[in-house]
């Protein structure tokens, strides 16, 4: 098979940068906890590059994109990519050995469950935690991949996540709310970010990273893919300094950590939009972004919900925003794989969208709440609420910092 060079390369590179987002997920994290919790909630992210990857290989990769039961999910047929060759490409179009492919997409269902992580910070065990993850990657992620991005009934009926709006930020969103609500607050709500340099350093790998998330997710080399890259860049700039500015307005400060939130916010929320829409569109979309994740943010704080590091509000809320904006301003003169949304006269796109996105919200509060409460019946979820303040030492018997 004479694959596609460019392509290739330029799909390793991609997948390069995705696999880049789950340490830089740990470092964003690992800056907003206390120093009492830091190797908790980095080691959250990092193992699931080893839970998610053998699940992957073994059944998951298979349950996405192998063959189809109910529109639901795949089947076994490519369970521990049996049948898979080194000469064997995604498509014909694309020309890229399925190798990449199978990679590439890996790196997603990598990231998408430590996200979820931030919301329980410091009250979760590892145990506990561990077994989670496995389950949400079975009944909630990687249904969603097939139904969106492996040919299932979402797909059928027209829905469009050009880079996981839905799939990952929508669902994880909402598992983690779930799971705030689960768990319950914890001891002491009064921890402070403990590190800005580690968020800062965590937000730099997220932003560079997610170039090969939304880039990436066109499988090849074209305008499409230069037009995903750049709405990228636009919409976290345009949400960050919209985030700075009302956070400077309402403090009267302007805030390095609020400035770094809007960022990764606006980087959420144009991801199921960044190949369909144009750059004007994208910088809408940032701005939409910073305001209403804000907001959302804002929240959450009078609710009292103890979602530790803003989940939710950010990748939640932000990954369902992007949806509805993607439903309302979606353009096929920017990529004819698209659709146009209700704003250029696609009521039905914008309808089913919306419903996807809902569902999916829906879907992924619901049943990570029922994970959760299965788990606890057999391994307790929460630790002791009194070793909370040590939790790397009690977890782990490791600290992070020596004095």
């Amino acid at each position: 098979m004479n694959f596609d060079v460019g392509s290739t390369a330029f799909m390793l590179i991609a997948t390069s940068l995705v696999m880049l987002m789950t340490p830089g997920l740990a470092f964003f994290y690992g800056g907003l906890v206390g120093r009492k919790s830091v190797l908790t909630i980095m080691m959250q992210s990092f193992v699931s590059l080893g839970i998610t990857t053998i699940l992957w290989y073994t059944i998951g990769f298979s349950l996405c994109f192998s063959g189809d039961i109910g529109g639901i999910i795949g089947n076994l047929d490519l369970a521990f990519l049996r049948g898979v060759t080194i000469n064997d490409a995604h498509s014909a179009t694309n020309n890229i050995p399925l190798l990449v492919f199978i990679a590439y997409q890996m790196m997603f269902a990598v990231i998408t469950p430590a996200l979820i992580t931030g919301a329980f910070a410091d009250r979760i065990k590892f145990k506990a935690y561990l077994i989670f993850e496995v389950l949400w990657l079975l009944i909630v992620y990687f249904p969603f991949v097939h139904m969106i991005w492996g040919g299932g009934i979402l797909a059928q009926w027209g829905v469009l996540d050009y880079a996981g709006g839905i799939v990952v930020h929508a669902t994880a969103g909402m598992a983690a709310l779930a799971s705030v609500f689960f768990v319950g607050k914890r001891k002491s709500t009064k921890t402070e970010p403990h590190s800005v340099p580690l968020i800062a350093i965590g937000t730099a790998l997220l932003w560079f990273g997610w170039y090969g998330f939304n880039a990436g997710s066109e499988l090849q080399v074209d305008g499409v893919t230069a037009a995903a890259f750049l709405n990228t860049d636009i919409a976290a700039s345009f949400a960050s300094i919209t985030w700075l500015i009302i956070e400077w307005k309402v403090t009267g400060k302007p805030r390095f950590i609020g400035f770094l939130t809007g960022a990764v916010a606006g980087l959420a929320t144009i991801t199921p939009a960044a190949g369909y829409v144009g750059q004007g569109t994208a910088a809408i979309i940032g701005i939409t972004a910073g305001v209403i994740c804000f907001l959302a943010v804002e929240f959450k704080n009078k609710k009292g919900w103890d979602d530790a590091l803003d989940v939710w509000g950010v990748h939640g809320v932000g990954g369902i925003t992007g949806v509805i904006m993607l439903a309302l301003l979606g353009n096929v003169a920017v990529n004819p794989a698209g659709a146009n949304g209700l704003f250029y006269g696609g009521t039905n796109f914008f309808l089913v969208e919306v419903g996807a996105v809902l569902f999916a919200a829906v879907y992924g509060f619901v049943i990570s709440y029922i994970i959760l409460k299965i788990i606890d019946k057999f391994v307790p979820v929460r630790i002791d609420p009194n070793d909370e303040a040590e939790i790397d030492e009690v977890v782990h018997g490791e600290t992070a910092y020596l004095i």
